[in-house]
């Protein structure tokens, strides 16, 4: 039985209602270790003969058998393996891809063998010397003469070890010496038990074969043998495997490096979309923590400040709210009672109840040094103790100081911890007054001028008041939640809480005010993020852009990839690979530029806030990363679909 098998073949084209008979009923039967030589005048048939061979052509009648099995032209896969096991091409044009050097010409063909990367370099390497261009690896086509290009050609359609080598006019655009020189490797092949078939119009190439088969009109008119075949070759080195992904994204670094400049514009467009998102986020992220940071540095943010409900006056017109001011003027603020504090211990998740105390138009003296407060408050457990600086929280005849207020009295105010200050104010028309020591210097670092830090020991306060005749009882009480996802709780459960039918106090949490803030904060940086994202759509557009024309410039490789044995899938990936490593970079360099243009920025602000208002946290890059990468995804996606839906025939004939 022969090794190939042409039975009753009939090709036609169609034009809008008229038929074109091509082949009109090829019977014939090929051999290994034959050179045959398919001859005849420009269309007569010769080339779609060759593509029905080669597993190109899918459209026409009749039966291709190969070595004893019926080639089923219906099944695109089995087509894609028949051309990457079976079949080698060769054409007049050469068809080498110029992005790659000739060695990596070569090893497209054994990328797709079981061979591991040193056999493939060492295979294509001997391949190369065989054709006499062991020197010229490294070089890309565009620096070969046109034999040269041939011989590159041999070696790829050699590389992956198949029985049958078409040529498609082998020597149609080479001076004779050069073609001399590939019949005789042709011929070579051939003695190696292949089974070469040389589609042509030359009879100088024909006379070169065992065997001349003369085509005209689409039918075989003459099969005439001119010497004996040589022996058939009788196993395959090589076997063979599916593209694996990573030879994709090779292929397409490869392409890119070589359109360098080209690509580097793209990314830097993507990279300044991608850049804007990573920084306002950050941005977002840093005075989000700032807002944090200030206010927990002021106050335990676990704290419910409560005081006694006091119901607001509701004035009707301007003689009702002046009636109301004087009336409000004239009563004192109501306080809580001992019985108030038990009341709100005894509320589920509460930890602890401090009592508050808050005095006005407060004395301080040292020596000669005078300087007045507006308020003096309590220590209690909404003081951070994490304020001090210099010395101790206050015991029993001690007070902290805000380190404002203690420049106001020495400019040496770090020693004035442990000296003794004299405190006097009024309250309930009494004036009350006490010397205490000053155990410490508070500051919150913050910028916001938000409080005065400066508080007395609680027991001490109350001593002071009750030696002046004083009622000491707390303005109200600061209440400790058990953790911060009780804080809201707390304070609903104050506000709630009622005696006879009438509410009782009025909490407020600094968890309320931080909400609102980091609320206009969030909304901030997504709309700048929103706004920056423009780009990205911009950016995005420029790769679709980029891709179409990689694959309109590219239309001829894509061919010879899949004449070479490439799936519809290989060719999409490759395209897609593309698309996504320039979605990688952009998003490299765009998060490299914000960690560094923020780092920048905050050493250039430590003066100012000493705090890092840039915060490009892991979250923000990994968005980062995805958004870019889904561009690139969305970008490549009708692009590589068409570049996988070109008809290879097509493909490598386009210029």
């Amino acid at each position: 039985m022969s090794y190939l098998t042409l039975r009753d073949i009939h090709k036609a084209y169609h034009l809008d209602k008229q038929t074109f008979p091509v082949l009109k009923g090829i019977d014939l039967d090929f051999e290994l270790g034959e050179f045959v030589s398919i001859l005849g005048e420009s269309g007569g048939g010769k080339s779609t003969l060759m593509n029905i061979i080669g597993g190109l052509d899918r459209d026409f009648e009749g039966q291709v058998v190969v070595d004893g099995q019926t080639l089923d032209h219906h099944n695109e896969k089995a087509l894609d393996a028949y051309r990457r096991e079976t079949v080698g091409y060769i054409y007049q044009s050469y068809n080498l891809i110029n992005h790659l050097s000739v060695l990596d010409n070569v090893l497209v063909s054994l990328d797709m063998t079981t061979l591991n990367k040193t056999q493939r370099i060492a295979r294509a390497e001997e391949l190369l010397a065989q054709v006499g261009l062991a020197d010229q690896a490294k070089k890309y086509p565009n620096h070969l003469s046109g034999g040269q290009k041939q011989r590159v050609a041999i070696a790829r359609a050699l590389a992956s070890d198949p029985k049958i080598i078409i040529a498609d006019e082998p020597t149609g655009a080479l001076d004779a010496q050069n073609t001399q020189e590939v019949l005789a490797l042709l011929d070579s092949i051939a003695a190696q038990g292949r089974l070469v078939i040389a589609v042509t119009h030359s009879q100088i190439v024909a006379d070169a074969g065992t065997r001349i088969v003369h085509m005209e009109n689409g039918q075989i008119d003459q099969d005439t043998p001119l010497r004996d075949a040589y022996s058939p070759m009788t196993t395959q080195a090589l076997t063979s495997r599916k593209l694996p992904a990573a030879v994709s994204y090779k292929t397409a670094v490869k392409h890119l490096r070589f359109n360098f400049w080209r690509n580097a514009l793209i990314v830097l467009g993507t990279t300044i979309g991608l850049f804007s998102v990573i920084l306002f986020n950050g941005i977002g992220n840093g005075v989000t923590s700032y807002i944090d940071h200030q206010v927990t540095s002021i106050s335990n943010p676990k704290i419910v400040t409560v005081s006694s409900y006091t119901k607001p006056v509701k004035a009707v017109g301007s003689s009702s709210a002046m009636a109301a001011m004087s009336t409000t003027a004239s009563t004192s603020t109501p306080k809580l009672s001992s019985t108030d504090l038990a009341t709100l211990k005894n509320i589920k998740h509460v930890a602890s109840v401090d009592p508050s105390y808050t005095v006005s138009a407060v004395d301080l003296k040292l020596g000669r040094k005078t300087t007045t407060l507006s308020t003096l408050k309590n220590w209690n457990n909404a003081s951070n103790a994490d304020n001090l600086i210099k010395g101790s929280k206050p015991s029993s005849g001690e007070m902290v100081l805000d380190k404002a207020d203690a420049k106001k009295i020495s400019s040496n105010w770090k020693a004035l911890v442990g000296k003794t200050i004299k405190v006097s104010f009024k309250s309930q028309t009494k004036t009350v007054t006490t010397s205490v020591k000053i155990s410490g210097i508070a500051n919150a670092k913050n910028s916001m001028g938000m409080t005065d830090l400066t508080a007395i020991n609680t027991q001490t306060l109350k001593n002071a008041e009750t030696k002046a005749g004083v009622n000491a009882q707390p303005n109200g009480a600061s209440v400790l939640a058990t953790s911060m996802n009780q804080v809201n709780a707390v304070k609903k459960a104050i506000n709630n809480s009622t005696q006879n039918g009438k509410r009782q106090y009025t909490a407020t949490a600094l968890t309320s005010f931080i909400k609102t803030v980091k609320t206009y904060v969030n909304l901030a940086s997504t709309v700048l993020a929103a706004i920056a994202s423009i780009s990205l759509v911009v950016s995005a557009l420029m790769i679709i852009v980029t891709m179409f024309m990689s694959v309109s410039s590219r239309v001829k490789e894509i061919g010879i990839l899949r004449a070479l044995g490439q799936s519809k899938q290989d060719i999409r990936r490759l395209f897609t690979s593309e698309s996504l490593l320039i979605g990688l970079a952009s998003a490299s360099v765009a998060t490299g530029l914000a960690y560094g243009l923020g780092a920048l920025a905050n050493t250039a602000m430590q003066s100012m806030t000493s705090f890092n208002i840039i915060q490009i946290t892991a979250g923000n890059v990994i968005e980062t990363f995805v958004i870019a990468l889904a561009i690139a995804l969305l970008a490549a996606w009708m692009p590589s679909r068409r570049a996988a839906s070109m008809n290879p025939i097509d493909a490598l004939a386009a210029e």
